[in-house]
Order: C-alpha cells, then structure tokens, then sequence
C-alpha cells in the first residue's frame, strides 16, 4: 500500500527547531513534487513548502529564511527543518505529494496525504 507518514512534531519553546520527517513507502518519492502543509485550528489548511523532483525548493513568505525543505532519496524521506520558531507556527503538519515531478501538490491536487503530526510552540 502507497502511503506517507509524518514524524517529528512535539512541543518547542519559542526560537526552538524542530525536524520532520515525511516517509514514503509503497513508491518512489523522487518521481514526484512533495509539498509540507499546516493547519491551525480554525484555520484553512496552508502550503509552506515544496521540492520538486529537481531539487528546487519554494516556501510561503511566512517561513522563509526560517525553515528548509530537503530530500533524502535513498531513505525515501523528505525533510523539513523549522528553526526560530514562534507561536504562529503551531498547527498540524501534513506532507503530500503531487501528480506530478515538477508542479507542487495544493491541496486540492495531490496524491498521497500522510496523516499530520502536531507542532505546538510555547511562549
């Protein structure tokens, strides 16, 4: 069975890191684009970062410069590294991955979903 898993989250003090991890199985992560997402509650699932099957990252404003999306293929895991972080980014992770190699999953064009890991930052 095709499927991502998230890990990583937990509970971090402001300006503390975090890593998660986005473990695939069932398929080979590096033939399509993978995409980290969050939601707050309350709040609209968002996207926050992406990698593509070359290498190219992108990142929503409110995390660049603090946070970094990278791939380890032959572990079949992406990664994203969140440092200083601060209230505003407590949520649920997600990572998902696209149709595609080049175009970043949305969240209403992906493929596999992993089932989230909560990230809490106390102030």
């Amino acid at each position: 069975e095709a499927q991502v898993v998230e890990s990583g989250g937990g509970l971090v003090q402001v300006g503390g890191s975090l890593t998660l991890s986005c473990a695939a199985s069932g398929f080979t992560l590096d033939n399509y684009a993978i995409a980290w997402f969050r939601q707050a509650p309350g709040k609209e699932r968002e996207g926050i970062s992406c990698i593509d099957s070359d290498g190219n990252t992108y990142y929503r404003d409110s995390v660049k410069g603090r946070f970094t999306i990278s791939s380890d293929n032959a572990k079949n895991t992406v990664y994203l590294q969140m440092n200083s972080l601060k209230p505003e980014d407590t949520a649920v992770y997600y990572c998902a991955t696209s149709e595609y190699r080049n175009v970043c999953p949305t969240t209403h064009t992906s493929r596999y979903w992993g089932q989230g890991t909560q990230v809490t930052v106390s102030a």
